[in-house]
């Protein structure tokens, strides 16, 4: 069995290891010090773009367009990139094996590799109907988004079965975000979703009242409050129908299921220790064992602003988490010390001509404001979570760049507020005093 050393080995190529490896070579890197091994056939690239542009008609976003770190204004890391820093990119390579003690990784092929520094960036796999035994679950042409391949398959079908039907299981971040997609596409589309509205860990009533209406008048048809418990399918095992729990079928030519995801830890179970779900981390995203730290989804670590600890499952995180871990490597090396990780949660979507953002943590009473009509020319509107009097988080849709700004200061800077009723008066104007 072949086997290879380096002094840094990230686990895992997605946004997390493109961003690493830039922090790397900012901060000083030799050649053939750092590898990275990903399970993907194709270098780190901005995982964000497969429910958006990537799903267009015309296709926009292709590969080399949105290689890491396009995603943040940085530039474009081409795989020449990597050979040009001295950075073995080890791609289609899946990792089987990890042995902590022994700072040993083992890959499917039976190569092996050492390290002085792993960085696990193995992020999430989807949770899939079929791990729950759904009925005709594994039929062709129901699609699951999380890498490229995934996202071709979908474009091929969507090709393919030209003005047909398309349900989507989910009303997440994929739910919505596909819905728009297909529906772009002059799909047939209805969503499905158990909850009472969507996006319900992040929306309340309100917010997801608008973004449902606006679906609605875009031809997309909801279904609330019921489930896929089954599927069927022809005898070229396409899909051609989803049985819904509460006794209704619906015709379908595709389907995609967006119903969450899980981190991947399966390789460190037992090695390493655990919590809320991730890999237990400081605020240098250390883990339990020397010489090893977790980034971005399968973190859990300390979020400063609220004293506690939490894993996010988000982009921004992903990015911001990797750097904190390069820069934590390269500190202790030098005997020097970094800031701690000082994370203010921010989530974004973008979908039709909608595009949110939201800062902070949504707990406590909100206040909605603005115009949120389904059916205004051009809405916007936003809601502020309070807590304890003191402003929380903050949404905004269709927010300007200085407006975002503003919400993020004030997620951030947590002002008190004693009149909810001239909150609601008062806005965006509210943010933007800060």
């Amino acid at each position: 069995m072949a086997s290879k050393h380096f002094k840094y080995v990230i686990a895992g190529g997605g946004v997390s290891a493109g961003y690493a490896a830039r922090e790397f070579v900012k901060l000083g890197l030799n050649a053939g010090e750092l590898a990275i091994i990903s399970k993907e056939a194709v270098a780190p690239y901005e995982r964000p773009a497969l429910s958006k542009a990537y799903l267009f008609p015309q296709g926009s976003a292709r590969l080399p367009g949105f290689h890491v770190c396009v995603g943040s204004g940085g530039e474009r890391q081409l795989p020449e990139w990597y050979t040009e820093k001295g950075i073995e990119l080890i791609l289609s390579t899946e990792i089987v094996k990890a042995d902590l003690p022994s700072k040993t990784l083992t890959t499917a092929a039976g190569t092996t590799f050492t390290y002085d520094n792993l960085i696990i960036a193995t992020g999430s796999t989807v949770i899939k109907l079929s791990d729950f035994g759904v009925q005709g679950a594994d039929a062709n042409n129901i699609f699951y988004l999380r890498e490229i391949d995934d996202a071709d398959k979908l474009v091929a079908a969507i090709k393919a079965k030209k003005n047909g039907t398309a349900v989507i299981v989910g009303g997440g971040y994929i739910g919505l975000e596909l819905g728009a997609a297909l529906k772009m596409n002059d799909l047939d589309v209805t969503m499905v979703y158990p909850e009472p509205w969507c996006m319900p860990r992040l929306f309340t009533s309100g917010i997801a009242a608008f973004y449902e209406g606006y679906y609605a008048n875009k031809g997309i048809k909801i279904i609330k409050g019921t489930v896929a418990v089954g599927f069927d399918s022809d005898a070229n095992g396409d899909v051609t129908s989803v049985k819904l729990k509460d006794g209704r079928v619906l015709d379908a030519d595709i389907v995609v299921v967006g119903v969450g995801g899980r981190p991947l830890t399966t390789l460190f179970k037992g090695q390493v220790e655990e919590e809320k779900g991730g890999i237990k981390t400081d605020a240098f995203f250390k883990t339990s064992v020397p010489g090893v730290y977790a980034v971005g989804d399968v973190a859990t670590f300390p979020l400063k602003l609220y004293n506690e600890l939490r894993r996010v499952e988000h982009v921004d995180h992903a990015r911001k988490s990797a750097e904190q871990a390069v820069k934590a490597i390269k500190a202790n090396e030098e005997g020097k010390q970094i800031e701690e990780y000082d994370y203010l949660p921010y989530f974004y979507s973008r979908a039709f001509n909608l595009s949110w953002q939201f800062y902070g943590d949504n707990v406590g009473d909100t206040v909605l404001f603005g115009d949120n009509d389904p059916t205004s020319a051009s809405p916007k509107f936003g809601s502020y979570w309070i807590k304890d009097g003191k402003v929380v988080g903050v949404f905004l849709e269709a927010g300007s760049p200085e407006e975002n700004k503003a919400i993020a200061k004030v997620a951030k800077l947590q002002p008190s507020v004693s009149d909810l009723e001239q909150l609601k008066s008062e806005g965006l104007a509210f943010a933007s005093k800060f």
